[in-house]
């Protein structure tokens, strides 16, 4: 692991997640927390740089539309309870689910937006699940 991907992940670990748990908090009114599989990104400075926005930005848009109302934010809060985020390096190896309260997702971030899940998919899983 080089210089860039150290710097990138502290970035992440220190300001960027800590962030966005607490914009999750602001949607839902909990704090939930993120998990990362820093292993799977510490080869892939690509992927660092994409993984806020392909997958925490995605997550707290489907979040917006699940908790427009009390409903929403109560099965949020009572359901989701951890967010965890692998990098993989194709396609194929992408997956998402959402059992016993987590959310994880495998994203291929090195690949940008082919390599994400969109916030509509998140969405209805929750939607299904919660």
């Amino acid at each position: 692991m080089g210089l860039n991907e150290r710097r990138k992940m502290k970035e992440l670990q220190e300001t960027t997640l800590p962030e966005r748990v607490k914009e999750i908090e602001e949607i839902c009114g909990k704090a939930i927390p993120y998990e990362v599989d820093w292993d799977s990104l510490s080869e892939d400075l690509e992927g660092l740089n994409f993984l806020d926005n392909l997958s925490c930005h995605r997550l707290n848009m489907a979040l917006r539309t699940i908790c427009m109302d009390d409903l929403g934010r109560e099965a949020v809060r009572d359901g989701l309870k951890l967010v965890k985020l692998k990098n993989v390096k194709t396609k194929p190896e992408m997956r998402i689910s959402f059992e016993g309260g987590v959310l994880e997702m495998h994203c291929a971030y090195a690949l940008r937006t082919d390599g994400m899940f969109s916030d509509g998919e998140i969405r209805e899983l929750l939607i299904k699940k919660l």
